[in-house]
């Protein structure tokens, strides 16, 4: 069974790669508009400045009101992305006996499992806030509802495999592992057709809003 979660693991990966590079060549038809307005404040500012500032800008909470004025949910948002990253990373070091060796480091292991367990936490705190204010359910589909509870549910069990590699009692079944590759392997296969695939276009976003706006002058905002 762990053998066959492995396979289909992998091959849910060249799926996903499949299917993102068809979405990027598929964008790549079409060419970013020009801006027609006329170049302002460039002694300040320019196309290329404004673009990096962009690209930055998820790193800057200073930068937005938003995340000034609730820096604690910026937070939140910071270490569940990181929580999903390192999720990614059990997924894959897991798989080979040789990359399991990172997994019993002390400073790795501690690392790791302290982003699976903060993010597996927050996203617990998404779904009730997802579920129970007024705001987020006018702008919820089910394809939100859907991918933060599995999200959640991977995540838990993240915390398991790891606890089961590492060879906590209590967490020594294999069929731990063999889940967590199957839940992975389902993502990998759900993702690229489902909004989270977001994270794909960021950087052709932010690059296009950022040269946008440096060519206007506004980016980064003038201070003093």
């Amino acid at each position: 069974m762990l053998h066959t979660a492995e396979i289909i693991h992998w091959v849910a990966l060249i799926v996903m790669g499949i299917v993102y590079t068809a979405r990027l060549l598929w964008l790549f038809q079409f060419k970013a508009g020009g801006d027609r307005s006329a170049p302002a404040n460039q002694e300040y500012t320019n196309r290329r400045k404004g673009a990096i500032y962009s690209m930055a800008n998820v790193a800057m909470p200073w930068s937005m009101e938003s995340t000034r004025q609730g820096f604690v949910f910026y937070l939140s948002f910071v270490f569940f992305h990181l929580g999903v990253a390192a999720g990614i990373l059990l997924a894959f070091t897991s798989t080979f006996e040789v990359t399991r060796k990172l997994l019993v480091m002390p400073v790795f292991s501690t690392i790791l499992l302290s982003l699976l367990i903060v993010g597996f936490l927050v996203s617990v705190y998404r779904v009730f806030r997802r579920l129970f204010r007024p705001l987020m359910r006018l702008i919820s589909t089910p394809d939100d509802y859907f991918s933060l509870l599995m999200l959640t549910t991977w995540l838990g069990l993240g915390v398991a495999t790891h606890l089961h590699v590492m060879g906590r009692a209590g967490f020594s079944s294999e069929v731990i592992l063999a889940a967590y590759l199957y839940l992975t392997s389902f993502f990998l296969l759900y993702v690229p057709f489902s909004k989270i695939s977001h994270y794909l276009y960021y950087p052709f976003t932010r690059l296009w809003l950022g040269r946008a706006l440096g060519h206007r002058g506004s980016m980064p905002v003038a201070r003093g």
